[in-house]
Protein backbone atom coordinates (compact mmCIF):
# COMPACT_ATOMS: atom_id res chain seq x y z
CA UNK A 1 0.00 0.00 0.00
CA UNK A 2 2.88 2.01 0.43
CA UNK A 3 4.14 1.83 -2.65
CA UNK A 4 0.21 2.92 -4.33
CA UNK A 5 0.26 5.89 -2.35
CA UNK A 6 3.36 6.99 -3.15
CA UNK A 7 2.79 6.70 -6.59
CA UNK A 8 -0.82 8.32 -6.45
CA UNK A 9 0.94 11.20 -4.92
CA UNK A 10 4.60 11.53 -6.92
CA UNK A 11 1.93 10.94 -10.45
CA UNK A 12 -1.38 11.63 -9.52
CA UNK A 13 -4.57 9.81 -10.22
CA UNK A 14 -5.03 9.55 -13.92
CA UNK A 15 -8.68 9.40 -15.06
CA UNK A 16 -8.46 5.33 -15.45
CA UNK A 17 -7.08 4.88 -12.37
CA UNK A 18 -9.95 5.93 -10.77
CA UNK A 19 -11.16 2.53 -10.10
CA UNK A 20 -10.83 1.50 -6.89
CA UNK A 21 -10.47 -2.15 -7.97
CA UNK A 22 -7.99 -1.24 -10.15
CA UNK A 23 -5.81 0.50 -7.82
CA UNK A 24 -5.98 -2.91 -4.94
CA UNK A 25 -5.00 -4.74 -7.79
CA UNK A 26 -1.79 -2.48 -8.38
CA UNK A 27 -1.14 -2.27 -5.24
CA UNK A 28 -1.34 -6.15 -4.61
CA UNK A 29 0.58 -7.24 -8.32
CA UNK A 30 3.51 -4.02 -6.46
CA UNK A 31 3.58 -6.28 -3.37
CA UNK A 32 4.42 -9.44 -4.55
CA UNK A 33 6.79 -7.85 -6.76
CA UNK A 34 8.44 -6.53 -4.15
CA UNK A 35 8.09 -9.32 -1.75
CA UNK A 36 9.49 -11.48 -4.39
CA UNK A 37 12.58 -9.17 -4.48
CA UNK A 38 13.01 -9.51 -1.11
CA UNK A 39 13.10 -12.97 -1.01
CA UNK A 40 15.20 -13.24 -3.58
CA UNK A 41 18.16 -10.68 -1.92
CA UNK A 42 17.92 -11.09 1.89
CA UNK A 43 15.92 -14.54 1.94
CA UNK A 44 17.77 -16.39 4.83
CA UNK A 45 18.28 -13.46 6.67
CA UNK A 46 14.28 -12.68 6.60
CA UNK A 47 14.01 -16.29 7.11
CA UNK A 48 16.17 -16.11 10.82
CA UNK A 49 14.02 -13.03 11.53
CA UNK A 50 10.64 -14.95 11.21
CA UNK A 51 11.30 -18.26 12.47
CA UNK A 52 13.27 -20.45 13.70
CA UNK A 53 12.43 -24.59 12.89
CA UNK A 54 13.88 -25.17 17.03
CA UNK A 55 12.11 -21.93 18.69
CA UNK A 56 8.44 -21.44 16.74
CA UNK A 57 7.82 -18.16 14.85
CA UNK A 58 9.32 -14.50 15.54
CA UNK A 59 11.83 -15.54 17.67
CA UNK A 60 14.37 -14.20 15.53
CA UNK A 61 12.54 -11.24 15.85
CA UNK A 62 12.46 -11.01 19.52
CA UNK A 63 16.00 -12.22 19.95
CA UNK A 64 16.94 -8.93 17.69
CA UNK A 65 14.23 -6.38 17.94
CA UNK A 66 16.44 -3.52 16.65
CA UNK A 67 16.82 -5.67 13.12
CA UNK A 68 13.58 -6.70 13.09
CA UNK A 69 12.23 -3.13 13.08
CA UNK A 70 14.50 -1.50 10.54
CA UNK A 71 13.27 -4.50 8.51
CA UNK A 72 10.28 -4.01 8.57
CA UNK A 73 10.54 0.04 8.44
CA UNK A 74 12.89 -0.73 5.67
CA UNK A 75 10.80 -3.37 3.40
CA UNK A 76 7.44 -1.85 4.31
CA UNK A 77 8.08 1.50 3.92
CA UNK A 78 11.68 2.63 2.85
CA UNK A 79 11.86 0.58 -0.40
CA UNK A 80 8.20 0.60 -1.51
CA UNK A 81 8.07 4.52 -1.29
CA UNK A 82 11.74 4.42 -3.08
CA UNK A 83 10.86 2.63 -5.91
CA UNK A 84 6.96 4.04 -6.46
CA UNK A 85 8.68 7.73 -6.56
CA UNK A 86 11.71 5.58 -9.12
CA UNK A 87 8.81 4.24 -11.24
CA UNK A 88 7.01 8.07 -11.23
CA UNK A 89 10.00 9.48 -12.19
CA UNK A 90 11.70 7.35 -14.99
CA UNK A 91 7.66 7.36 -16.72
CA UNK A 92 8.10 11.34 -16.18
CA UNK A 93 11.43 11.64 -17.93
CA UNK A 94 11.27 13.94 -21.20
CA UNK A 95 7.51 14.63 -20.46
CA UNK A 96 7.01 18.62 -21.01
CA UNK A 97 4.06 18.38 -18.86
CA UNK A 98 4.42 18.35 -14.49
CA UNK A 99 1.79 16.58 -12.44
CA UNK A 100 0.05 19.13 -10.21
CA UNK A 101 -0.73 17.60 -6.84
CA UNK A 102 -4.02 20.08 -6.92
CA UNK A 103 -6.67 17.20 -8.50
CA UNK A 104 -8.53 19.66 -10.78
CA UNK A 105 -8.87 22.72 -12.64
CA UNK A 106 -11.31 23.83 -10.61
CA UNK A 107 -9.73 23.31 -7.60
CA UNK A 108 -6.51 25.36 -8.69
CA UNK A 109 -9.08 27.95 -9.71
CA UNK A 110 -10.27 28.27 -6.69
CA UNK A 111 -7.32 27.82 -4.52
CA UNK A 112 -5.92 31.28 -4.31
CA UNK A 113 -8.69 33.19 -5.14
CA UNK A 114 -9.45 36.20 -4.43
CA UNK A 115 -12.45 38.87 -4.59
CA UNK A 116 -13.92 39.55 -8.15
CA UNK A 117 -17.17 39.41 -10.04
CA UNK A 118 -18.12 35.97 -11.65
CA UNK A 119 -20.41 35.73 -14.15
CA UNK A 120 -21.44 32.20 -15.99
CA UNK A 121 -23.39 31.81 -19.14
CA UNK A 122 -25.72 28.73 -18.40
CA UNK A 123 -26.93 25.93 -21.23
CA UNK A 124 -30.42 27.81 -21.08
CA UNK A 125 -28.02 31.08 -22.59
CA UNK A 126 -29.46 33.01 -19.82
CA UNK A 127 -26.63 34.79 -17.52
CA UNK A 128 -26.06 34.79 -14.03
CA UNK A 129 -23.32 36.74 -12.11
CA UNK A 130 -22.46 37.69 -8.83
CA UNK A 131 -19.59 39.10 -6.35
CA UNK A 132 -17.25 35.96 -4.65
CA UNK A 133 -16.21 37.42 -1.81
CA UNK A 134 -15.10 36.30 1.67
CA UNK A 135 -18.48 34.24 2.14
CA UNK A 136 -18.72 32.87 -0.84
CA UNK A 137 -17.45 29.09 -1.16
CA UNK A 138 -16.41 26.46 -4.11
CA UNK A 139 -16.86 23.17 -3.43
CA UNK A 140 -13.50 21.03 -4.02
CA UNK A 141 -12.42 17.45 -5.39
CA UNK A 142 -13.99 14.60 -5.24
CA UNK A 143 -17.34 16.70 -4.91
CA UNK A 144 -19.24 17.95 -8.36
CA UNK A 145 -18.32 20.87 -8.65
CA UNK A 146 -20.44 23.85 -7.84
CA UNK A 147 -20.55 27.62 -6.10
CA UNK A 148 -22.02 30.46 -3.90
CA UNK A 149 -21.59 33.67 -4.51
CA UNK A 150 -22.57 35.67 -1.72
CA UNK A 151 -24.02 38.15 -3.23
CA UNK A 152 -25.86 37.76 -6.94
CA UNK A 153 -26.41 40.95 -9.55
CA UNK A 154 -28.53 41.58 -12.58
CA UNK A 155 -26.59 40.41 -15.19
CA UNK A 156 -28.26 41.44 -19.08
CA UNK A 157 -28.55 39.26 -22.10
CA UNK A 158 -25.31 39.95 -23.36
CA UNK A 159 -23.61 39.22 -19.62
CA UNK A 160 -23.11 42.99 -19.20
CA UNK A 161 -23.02 43.43 -14.87
CA UNK A 162 -25.81 46.36 -14.50
CA UNK A 163 -26.29 45.94 -10.52
CA UNK A 164 -26.03 44.15 -6.93
CA UNK A 165 -29.64 42.02 -6.55
CA UNK A 166 -31.33 44.49 -3.63
CA UNK A 167 -31.71 41.85 -0.56
CA UNK A 168 -29.66 39.06 -2.24
CA UNK A 169 -28.63 36.43 -0.03
CA UNK A 170 -26.21 35.05 -2.33
CA UNK A 171 -26.48 32.54 -5.69
CA UNK A 172 -25.88 29.22 -5.87
CA UNK A 173 -24.81 27.73 -9.10
CA UNK A 174 -24.43 23.73 -10.04
CA UNK A 175 -21.59 23.70 -12.75
CA UNK A 176 -23.48 21.37 -14.67
CA UNK A 177 -25.84 24.08 -15.43
CA UNK A 178 -22.96 26.19 -16.86
CA UNK A 179 -21.46 26.72 -20.07
CA UNK A 180 -19.24 29.26 -19.51
CA UNK A 181 -17.71 30.82 -16.24
CA UNK A 182 -15.61 34.23 -16.32
CA UNK A 183 -14.27 35.86 -13.27
CA UNK A 184 -13.66 39.83 -13.53
CA UNK A 185 -11.02 41.33 -11.36
CA UNK A 186 -11.77 45.20 -9.63
CA UNK A 187 -8.83 47.06 -9.37
CA UNK A 188 -8.81 48.18 -6.06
Amino acid sequence: MTYQFVRERARGLAPRHKDLGERILRAVTAGIVLDTVYVLLGGPWLVRLVYDRHRGWLTGAADHPREAALAAVLLLVILPAGAAWLVSWSGSRGSRSAHESIPTAWDATFRRRGHCLVRARLKSGYWVGGWYGETSYASSYPEAADLYLQTAWAVSGTGRFERPLEQSDGLYIRMDDVELLDFIEIPP
